[in-house]
Protein backbone atom coordinates (compact mmCIF):
# COMPACT_ATOMS: atom_id res chain seq x y z
CA UNK A 1 0.00 0.00 0.00
CA UNK A 2 1.68 3.25 -1.07
CA UNK A 3 1.89 6.25 1.26
CA UNK A 4 -1.36 8.19 1.41
CA UNK A 5 -0.66 11.70 2.70
CA UNK A 6 -3.75 13.32 4.14
CA UNK A 7 -5.10 16.58 2.68
CA UNK A 8 -4.17 19.57 4.83
CA UNK A 9 -7.81 20.33 5.79
CA UNK A 10 -8.24 16.77 7.07
CA UNK A 11 -4.98 16.98 9.02
CA UNK A 12 -6.07 20.27 10.56
CA UNK A 13 -9.43 18.84 11.57
CA UNK A 14 -7.76 15.75 13.02
CA UNK A 15 -5.25 17.76 15.03
CA UNK A 16 -8.06 19.94 16.31
CA UNK A 17 -10.12 16.90 17.28
CA UNK A 18 -7.23 15.25 19.11
CA UNK A 19 -6.42 18.51 20.87
CA UNK A 20 -10.03 18.89 22.00
CA UNK A 21 -10.12 15.27 23.16
CA UNK A 22 -6.94 15.73 25.19
CA UNK A 23 -8.07 19.05 26.62
CA UNK A 24 -11.43 17.54 27.56
CA UNK A 25 -9.75 14.65 29.38
CA UNK A 26 -7.43 17.03 31.24
CA UNK A 27 -10.38 19.26 32.02
CA UNK A 28 -12.33 16.36 33.55
CA UNK A 29 -9.31 15.45 35.67
CA UNK A 30 -8.89 19.06 36.82
CA UNK A 31 -12.60 19.41 37.62
CA UNK A 32 -12.43 16.26 39.72
CA UNK A 33 -9.36 17.56 41.53
CA UNK A 34 -7.49 14.43 40.50
CA UNK A 35 -3.76 14.13 40.06
CA UNK A 36 -2.89 13.42 36.41
CA UNK A 37 -2.01 9.74 36.03
CA UNK A 38 1.63 8.75 35.87
CA UNK A 39 3.16 8.04 32.48
CA UNK A 40 6.10 5.68 32.14
CA UNK A 41 9.36 7.13 30.80
CA UNK A 42 10.59 10.60 29.92
CA UNK A 43 8.47 13.02 27.94
CA UNK A 44 10.93 12.78 25.06
CA UNK A 45 10.96 8.97 25.11
CA UNK A 46 10.15 7.19 21.87
CA UNK A 47 7.12 5.68 23.62
CA UNK A 48 5.61 9.08 24.38
CA UNK A 49 5.94 10.70 20.94
CA UNK A 50 2.83 11.19 18.79
CA UNK A 51 3.11 10.08 15.18
CA UNK A 52 3.85 13.10 12.99
CA UNK A 53 1.33 13.94 10.29
CA UNK A 54 3.93 13.36 7.58
CA UNK A 55 4.98 9.89 8.81
CA UNK A 56 5.82 7.58 5.90
CA UNK A 57 3.88 4.38 5.34
CA UNK A 58 6.07 1.34 4.74
CA UNK A 59 5.68 0.19 1.12
CA UNK A 60 5.27 -3.39 2.38
CA UNK A 61 2.12 -2.46 4.30
CA UNK A 62 -0.31 -3.95 1.80
CA UNK A 63 1.48 -7.32 1.88
CA UNK A 64 1.67 -7.29 5.68
CA UNK A 65 -2.02 -6.39 6.04
CA UNK A 66 -2.90 -9.34 3.81
CA UNK A 67 -0.71 -11.50 6.06
CA UNK A 68 -2.59 -10.30 9.15
CA UNK A 69 -5.86 -11.12 7.44
CA UNK A 70 -4.83 -14.80 7.36
CA UNK A 71 -5.14 -14.92 11.18
CA UNK A 72 -6.39 -18.42 12.05
CA UNK A 73 -8.79 -17.24 14.75
CA UNK A 74 -10.53 -14.89 12.31
CA UNK A 75 -10.09 -12.05 14.80
CA UNK A 76 -8.71 -8.58 14.13
CA UNK A 77 -6.66 -6.73 16.76
CA UNK A 78 -8.01 -7.56 20.21
CA UNK A 79 -7.28 -6.49 23.79
CA UNK A 80 -5.53 -8.67 26.36
CA UNK A 81 -7.12 -7.25 29.50
CA UNK A 82 -8.35 -10.37 31.29
CA UNK A 83 -5.41 -12.72 30.77
CA UNK A 84 -1.95 -12.96 29.17
CA UNK A 85 -0.98 -9.44 30.21
CA UNK A 86 0.94 -7.60 32.92
CA UNK A 87 -0.27 -6.51 36.37
CA UNK A 88 1.51 -3.49 37.86
CA UNK A 89 1.79 -2.81 41.59
CA UNK A 90 2.85 0.47 43.16
CA UNK A 91 5.41 0.18 45.95
CA UNK A 92 7.42 2.50 48.19
CA UNK A 93 10.39 2.42 50.55
CA UNK A 94 8.31 0.59 53.17
CA UNK A 95 7.45 -2.31 50.87
CA UNK A 96 9.35 -5.43 52.01
CA UNK A 97 12.32 -6.36 49.82
CA UNK A 98 12.45 -10.00 48.76
CA UNK A 99 15.04 -12.11 47.00
CA UNK A 100 13.88 -13.29 43.58
CA UNK A 101 15.78 -16.38 42.52
CA UNK A 102 16.36 -17.84 39.07
CA UNK A 103 14.24 -20.43 37.27
CA UNK A 104 16.10 -23.59 36.20
CA UNK A 105 15.43 -25.24 32.86
CA UNK A 106 14.61 -28.92 32.65
CA UNK A 107 16.37 -31.00 29.96
CA UNK A 108 13.19 -30.86 27.90
CA UNK A 109 13.07 -27.07 28.19
CA UNK A 110 16.72 -26.82 27.21
CA UNK A 111 15.92 -28.76 24.04
CA UNK A 112 12.86 -26.59 23.33
CA UNK A 113 14.82 -23.37 23.87
CA UNK A 114 17.80 -24.78 21.96
CA UNK A 115 20.29 -23.99 24.72
CA UNK A 116 22.76 -25.58 27.07
CA UNK A 117 22.11 -22.88 29.66
CA UNK A 118 20.78 -24.16 32.97
CA UNK A 119 18.87 -20.99 33.84
CA UNK A 120 17.09 -18.07 32.26
CA UNK A 121 18.63 -14.76 33.32
CA UNK A 122 18.23 -11.61 35.35
CA UNK A 123 19.57 -8.28 34.15
CA UNK A 124 22.27 -6.14 35.71
CA UNK A 125 21.52 -4.86 39.24
CA UNK A 126 18.33 -6.94 39.47
CA UNK A 127 18.50 -8.31 43.02
CA UNK A 128 16.15 -7.55 45.90
CA UNK A 129 12.69 -6.53 44.72
CA UNK A 130 9.91 -4.75 46.64
CA UNK A 131 6.90 -7.05 46.25
CA UNK A 132 3.66 -6.40 48.17
CA UNK A 133 2.23 -9.37 50.07
CA UNK A 134 -0.98 -9.08 48.05
CA UNK A 135 0.77 -9.05 44.67
CA UNK A 136 -0.25 -11.66 42.13
CA UNK A 137 1.37 -12.36 38.76
CA UNK A 138 -0.66 -13.05 35.64
CA UNK A 139 -2.30 -16.44 36.39
CA UNK A 140 -1.53 -17.68 32.88
CA UNK A 141 1.75 -19.48 32.22
CA UNK A 142 3.63 -16.30 31.25
CA UNK A 143 3.15 -15.05 34.83
CA UNK A 144 4.35 -11.52 34.11
CA UNK A 145 4.38 -8.86 36.82
CA UNK A 146 5.85 -5.40 37.33
CA UNK A 147 6.25 -3.12 40.33
CA UNK A 148 6.94 0.60 40.27
CA UNK A 149 8.22 2.99 42.91
CA UNK A 150 7.22 6.42 41.59
CA UNK A 151 9.11 8.27 44.35
CA UNK A 152 12.41 6.52 43.64
CA UNK A 153 11.60 6.43 39.91
CA UNK A 154 12.31 2.70 39.55
CA UNK A 155 10.53 -0.17 37.79
CA UNK A 156 11.10 -3.90 38.19
CA UNK A 157 9.55 -6.36 35.74
CA UNK A 158 9.55 -10.16 35.65
CA UNK A 159 8.39 -13.08 33.53
CA UNK A 160 7.49 -16.57 34.81
CA UNK A 161 7.29 -15.26 38.37
CA UNK A 162 6.09 -17.55 41.15
CA UNK A 163 6.16 -17.73 44.93
CA UNK A 164 8.03 -20.58 46.57
CA UNK A 165 6.46 -22.55 49.46
CA UNK A 166 8.72 -20.71 51.93
CA UNK A 167 7.42 -17.31 50.76
CA UNK A 168 10.41 -16.39 48.62
CA UNK A 169 10.04 -15.82 44.89
CA UNK A 170 11.66 -16.94 41.64
CA UNK A 171 11.37 -15.64 38.09
CA UNK A 172 12.75 -16.60 34.71
CA UNK A 173 13.68 -12.99 33.90
CA UNK A 174 14.10 -9.73 35.77
CA UNK A 175 14.98 -6.16 34.87
CA UNK A 176 15.27 -2.91 36.82
CA UNK A 177 15.22 0.48 35.07
CA UNK A 178 14.24 4.12 35.64
CA UNK A 179 10.57 5.01 35.29
CA UNK A 180 11.61 8.40 33.89
CA UNK A 181 14.29 7.12 31.51
CA UNK A 182 14.15 6.45 27.76
CA UNK A 183 12.32 3.12 28.08
CA UNK A 184 14.71 1.51 25.62
CA UNK A 185 17.34 -1.21 26.07
CA UNK A 186 20.19 -1.67 23.60
CA UNK A 187 21.21 -4.99 22.10
CA UNK A 188 24.83 -4.39 23.10
CA UNK A 189 24.00 -3.62 26.73
CA UNK A 190 21.78 -6.68 27.04
CA UNK A 191 24.57 -8.90 25.74
CA UNK A 192 22.39 -11.29 23.78
CA UNK A 193 24.01 -13.46 21.10
CA UNK A 194 22.52 -14.12 17.67
CA UNK A 195 20.38 -17.25 17.71
CA UNK A 196 19.50 -17.31 21.41
CA UNK A 197 16.57 -15.94 23.39
CA UNK A 198 16.81 -12.52 24.99
CA UNK A 199 15.19 -14.07 28.08
CA UNK A 200 18.58 -15.46 29.13
CA UNK A 201 19.70 -11.86 29.71
CA UNK A 202 16.87 -10.28 31.70
CA UNK A 203 14.20 -8.71 29.47
CA UNK A 204 10.69 -10.07 29.91
CA UNK A 205 9.52 -8.98 26.46
CA UNK A 206 10.95 -10.92 23.52
CA UNK A 207 11.63 -7.66 21.67
CA UNK A 208 14.01 -6.66 24.47
CA UNK A 209 11.91 -3.73 25.67
CA UNK A 210 10.59 -2.95 29.18
CA UNK A 211 7.49 -4.97 30.05
CA UNK A 212 5.57 -1.81 31.03
CA UNK A 213 6.39 0.00 27.78
CA UNK A 214 3.15 0.72 25.94
CA UNK A 215 0.94 -0.94 28.56
CA UNK A 216 -2.58 0.55 28.68
CA UNK A 217 -3.01 1.61 32.30
CA UNK A 218 -6.32 1.71 34.15
CA UNK A 219 -5.80 5.18 35.64
CA UNK A 220 -5.06 6.82 32.30
CA UNK A 221 -8.11 5.28 30.63
CA UNK A 222 -10.27 6.44 33.53
CA UNK A 223 -8.75 9.93 33.15
CA UNK A 224 -9.82 9.92 29.50
CA UNK A 225 -6.56 9.88 27.55
CA UNK A 226 -3.66 7.55 26.72
CA UNK A 227 -0.54 9.63 26.03
CA UNK A 228 1.83 7.01 24.67
CA UNK A 229 2.29 4.24 22.13
CA UNK A 230 0.54 0.95 22.85
CA UNK A 231 2.24 -2.43 23.20
CA UNK A 232 1.08 -5.14 20.80
CA UNK A 233 2.05 -8.63 19.65
CA UNK A 234 1.49 -10.67 16.52
CA UNK A 235 1.56 -14.19 15.17
CA UNK A 236 3.34 -12.79 12.12
CA UNK A 237 6.52 -11.21 13.53
CA UNK A 238 9.51 -11.53 11.20
CA UNK A 239 12.26 -14.10 11.66
CA UNK A 240 15.51 -12.42 12.74
CA UNK A 241 14.43 -8.91 11.78
CA UNK A 242 13.77 -6.09 14.22
CA UNK A 243 13.74 -2.29 14.26
CA UNK A 244 14.10 0.34 16.98
CA UNK A 245 12.92 0.42 19.76
CA UNK A 246 13.21 -3.38 19.76
CA UNK A 247 16.60 -4.75 20.80
CA UNK A 248 15.79 -8.34 19.75
CA UNK A 249 13.07 -10.55 18.29
CA UNK A 250 11.54 -14.01 18.64
CA UNK A 251 9.58 -13.79 15.39
CA UNK A 252 9.58 -16.83 13.15
CA UNK A 253 7.78 -15.77 9.95
CA UNK A 254 10.01 -15.23 6.94
CA UNK A 255 8.99 -11.88 5.46
CA UNK A 256 6.84 -11.04 8.48
CA UNK A 257 6.57 -7.70 10.30
CA UNK A 258 9.74 -6.82 12.26
CA UNK A 259 9.34 -6.52 16.02
CA UNK A 260 9.62 -2.86 17.01
CA UNK A 261 7.46 -1.81 14.04
CA UNK A 262 4.86 0.89 14.62
CA UNK A 263 1.37 0.12 13.32
CA UNK A 264 -1.03 3.06 13.12
CA UNK A 265 -4.79 3.04 12.98
CA UNK A 266 -5.84 5.35 10.13
CA UNK A 267 -6.08 8.79 11.80
CA UNK A 268 -8.91 9.77 9.43
CA UNK A 269 -11.02 6.74 10.38
CA UNK A 270 -14.48 7.62 11.75
CA UNK A 271 -14.57 5.70 15.04
CA UNK A 272 -18.32 6.24 15.39
CA UNK A 273 -18.79 3.49 12.78
CA UNK A 274 -17.75 0.86 15.32
CA UNK A 275 -19.43 -0.48 18.50
CA UNK A 276 -16.88 0.93 20.93
CA UNK A 277 -17.32 1.66 24.61
CA UNK A 278 -16.05 5.11 25.66
CA UNK A 279 -12.94 3.44 27.06
CA UNK A 280 -12.31 1.46 23.86
CA UNK A 281 -12.61 4.69 21.91
CA UNK A 282 -9.84 6.15 24.11
CA UNK A 283 -7.64 3.19 23.11
CA UNK A 284 -8.47 3.71 19.43
CA UNK A 285 -7.64 7.42 19.57
CA UNK A 286 -4.25 6.46 21.04
CA UNK A 287 -3.76 4.00 18.17
CA UNK A 288 -4.48 6.84 15.74
CA UNK A 289 -2.30 9.41 17.46
CA UNK A 290 0.58 7.29 18.84
CA UNK A 291 0.22 3.87 17.19
CA UNK A 292 1.04 0.41 18.51
CA UNK A 293 4.46 -1.24 18.71
CA UNK A 294 5.11 -4.96 18.16
CA UNK A 295 6.93 -6.19 21.28
CA UNK A 296 6.32 -9.95 21.19
CA UNK A 297 4.74 -12.89 19.41
CA UNK A 298 1.26 -14.19 20.25
CA UNK A 299 -1.37 -16.56 18.96
CA UNK A 300 -3.29 -13.66 17.50
CA UNK A 301 -2.85 -9.89 17.43
CA UNK A 302 -3.43 -8.41 20.90
CA UNK A 303 -2.73 -5.05 22.43
CA UNK A 304 -2.04 -5.08 26.16
CA UNK A 305 -4.00 -3.49 28.99
CA UNK A 306 -2.91 -3.60 32.63
CA UNK A 307 -3.88 -6.82 34.42
CA UNK A 308 -6.13 -5.88 37.32
CA UNK A 309 -6.12 -9.09 39.39
CA UNK A 310 -4.85 -8.23 42.84
CA UNK A 311 -6.47 -4.77 42.60
CA UNK A 312 -9.83 -4.98 44.41
CA UNK A 313 -12.40 -2.48 43.14
CA UNK A 314 -10.79 -2.16 39.72
CA UNK A 315 -12.12 -3.96 36.67
CA UNK A 316 -12.17 -3.61 32.90
CA UNK A 317 -15.66 -5.14 32.85
CA UNK A 318 -17.95 -2.92 30.79
CA UNK A 319 -14.97 -0.78 29.75
CA UNK A 320 -12.50 -2.83 27.68
CA UNK A 321 -13.41 -6.14 26.04
CA UNK A 322 -11.05 -8.71 24.57
CA UNK A 323 -13.24 -8.84 21.46
CA UNK A 324 -16.31 -7.02 20.22
CA UNK A 325 -14.92 -3.49 20.28
CA UNK A 326 -11.43 -2.96 18.91
CA UNK A 327 -11.68 -6.31 17.12
CA UNK A 328 -14.50 -5.01 14.90
CA UNK A 329 -12.06 -2.67 13.11
CA UNK A 330 -10.61 -4.45 10.03
CA UNK A 331 -6.88 -4.85 9.51
CA UNK A 332 -7.29 -2.83 6.31
CA UNK A 333 -7.78 0.31 8.45
CA UNK A 334 -4.19 0.04 9.74
CA UNK A 335 -0.83 0.79 8.16
CA UNK A 336 2.76 -0.02 9.13
CA UNK A 337 5.08 2.98 9.31
CA UNK A 338 8.69 3.35 8.23
CA UNK A 339 10.59 3.34 11.53
CA UNK A 340 14.27 2.79 10.80
CA UNK A 341 16.92 0.33 9.63
CA UNK A 342 16.40 -3.40 10.14
CA UNK A 343 18.76 -5.43 12.33
CA UNK A 344 19.01 -9.01 11.10
CA UNK A 345 19.59 -11.02 14.27
CA UNK A 346 17.34 -12.67 16.79
CA UNK A 347 16.06 -15.80 18.48
CA UNK A 348 16.54 -18.79 16.18
CA UNK A 349 14.87 -21.53 18.23
CA UNK A 350 11.80 -21.66 15.97
CA UNK A 351 13.99 -23.37 13.39
CA UNK A 352 14.66 -26.25 15.80
CA UNK A 353 11.36 -26.67 17.65
CA UNK A 354 7.80 -25.42 17.11
CA UNK A 355 7.00 -22.27 19.08
CA UNK A 356 3.45 -23.59 19.50
CA UNK A 357 1.01 -26.05 18.03
CA UNK A 358 0.69 -25.16 14.34
CA UNK A 359 -3.03 -25.90 14.48
CA UNK A 360 -3.66 -23.01 16.84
Amino acid sequence: MPPRPLPKPVISLLVAFLGIAGATAQGRAAEAGATPPHRFFADDSFWNQPIPSDARVDPRTERWIKLLETEKSGENFLINCEQWTIPVYEVNRDTPLVKVGLVALTPGEQARWHTNRRYFGHGKDFNLVPIPNTASPDPQTDSHMAVVDWDRKLVWDMWALSRNPDGTWKSATGMIYPSDGPGVFTTEAIGVVDGESVHFHGPSRAAGVPAVAGLIMYDEVMAGEIRHKVAAASRFCAYKEFVFPAAWTDGFVEGGIPEGSVIQLDPALDLSRFPLTPEERIVCVALQRYGMVLVDIAQGQPVYAEGLWGHPGRSWKGKLRPTGGLSTIPYSDYRVLVTGPVTRMGDGRSKFAPVWDNNR
